[in-house]
């Protein structure tokens, strides 16, 4: 089935993950895309600034794209959790937002434990996490990213504080963000307005995460692409998982796979 519609990561994708700079080539795939007139969505799983904050942050860079063309999990939380007591752990931009949003941080009888992107974590919050969930509190995860990367070094992302929760506690979770179906659906529905013949089999999903974004799209029936230009930084890392995803391409980064995309449509 042809190529028609593009889905991209952003984080290690269009924008590296020490300096939050454009990565070599990716201002100039993103402008093609705009001028040729193709469809894509810029989809993150940034939770650290409110959505519009994020977006103008990205066309500050030089990133040219409409607020059609983009979507964060931020856009698509009340639909997964609607405004509760929640027991949250995250950036505090990520916690002020929240409480705008109509979300009371509780952590002493949560309807949910929230979990997000934080750099801190100790063992008392996975306490206070482990009791809440065994008193009855659901278990949500912002988004399932595998690792994240910060300053040079990676630590282990909320997919992998969720699977340890899960574990400890038998109880299973939800997923606002990347890879979840919800999220991807509604990723769809965005490329869709944009070009109504779009089905999952004809569109590329590109990112750094192998697991925690290219395993999703797989699932829901789309081709998929690994940059190395984020977490991963070569195939060795990741050989155990690349049979989970099995990915058409393989690349350096989001230039060098768009140049393969158009050698192959030549």
């Amino acid at each position: 089935m042809p190529i028609k519609g593009f889905m991209i990561d952003v984080q290690g994708t269009l924008i590296d993950d020490i300096d939050k700079k454009p990565i070599a080539g990716s201002l100039e795939v993103i402008a093609s895309l705009r001028k040729r007139g193709f469809p894509f969505l810029l989809v993150t799983n940034n939770t650290k600034m409110e959505s519009m904050e994020f977006r103008s942050y990205l066309r500050g860079l030089g990133f040219d794209f409409t607020d059609d063309q983009y979507l964060d999990p931020l856009m698509v939380l009340e639909e997964t959790l609607p405004p509760c007591p929640v027991a949250a752990y995250g950036t505090e931009p990520f916690l002020r937002v929240l409480h705008q949003r109509g979300y009371r941080l509780e952590y002493e009888s949560p309807e949910a434990v929230l979990v997000g992107i934080k750099e801190d974590f100790c063992n008392d919050e996975f306490s206070t996490m482990i009791e809440a969930l065994l008193g009855g509190a659901k278990l949500v995860g912002m988004h399932e990213t595998s690792l994240y990367s910060k300053n040079g070094r990676r630590y282990p992302g909320v997919g992998a504080l969720l699977k340890m929760l899960s574990f400890a506690t038998g109880c299973g979770y939800g997923v606002v963000g990347k890879p979840s179906t919800g999220f991807y659906s509604e990723a769809m529905r965005r490329l869709k307005a944009q070009e109504g013949s779009i089905e999952p089999e004809s569109v590329v999903m590109i990112s750094d995460d192998l697991v925690g974004d290219l395993k999703g799209a797989k699932e829901m029936g789309m081709r998929t692409a690994l940059v190395l230009s984020g977490k991963v930084a070569s195939v060795e890392e990741v050989e155990g998982q690349l049979k989970q995803v099995e990915p058409e391409w393989i690349c350096a980064d989001v230039r060098e796979w768009f140049k393969s995309y158009e050698r192959g449509a030549a």
